[in-house]
């Protein structure tokens, strides 16, 4: 799993820091969403899925290895595929 953000599309609500704070944080000057972890371990990958799913600005992309994870699709936040 890769996970990307795009900071002027995030909202700064914080949902992906409450659902996955080893993978997002928030920079501390501008509320704005900031990658801990691009690569994040096995473990973290259902709330990685849970956190883009829950971002009301759609700023984060989980792209699935092909074949593993769930459907290998890569897809936005509001769970659209590319």
């Amino acid at each position: 799993m890769q996970v990307s953000v795009d900071r002027d599309r995030c909202c700064s609500s914080g949902q992906c820091v409450r659902t996955a704070p080893d993978v997002f944080d928030q920079d501390d000057r501008d509320g704005l969403v900031r990658l801990r972890a691009a690569a994040p371990a096995p473990g973290q990958f259902a709330d990685v899925r849970l956190a883009a799913e829950l971002c009301p600005g759609g700023a984060i992309t989980v792209a699935e290895p092909a074949g593993g994870g769930a459907g290998g699709a890569v897809g936005d936040a509001m769970g659209d595929a590319a």
